[in-house]
C-alpha cells in the first residue's frame, strides 16, 4: 500500500480500487478531500439558505436554545443516567 499512498501524496495521482471489476472506492489528496468536502458544503448551504426564507421557518437560534444546546455542543444532561 505504501507505492499507491506515495503516488497520491508525492504525484497527485488519483488511485481508484476495484473489486471483481467494480469500481470500489479512491485514494486521493488531503487537498482534494478538502475541496470535495467543500463542494459538498456548499451543495447543502443553497437548499438550507432557501428553506430559511420560506413562510413559517423557524431560525436556527431559536431551535438551538430550545434544544439546550450552546457554541454548538449539547449541554451536559443527567437524564437517562442510571444509579
Amino acid at each position: 500500500m505504501a507505492e499507491p499512498v506515495n503516488r497520491v501524496m508525492y504525484q497527485a495521482e488519483r488511485i481508484v480500487l476495484e473489486r471483481r471489476g467494480k469500481r470500489v472506492m479512491a485514494v486521493v489528496s488531503l487537498d482534494d478531500l478538502k475541496a470535495l468536502e467543500a463542494l459538498e458544503d456548499a451543495a447543502d448551504l443553497k437548499p438550507a439558505k432557501k428553506a430559511g426564507k420560506e413562510p413559517g421557518a423557524v431560525p436556527l437560534e431559536t431551535i438551538k436554545s430550545k434544544m439546550s444546546f450552546t457554541a454548538g455542543k449539547p449541554k451536559a444532561s443527567r437524564r437517562g443516567k442510571q444509579k
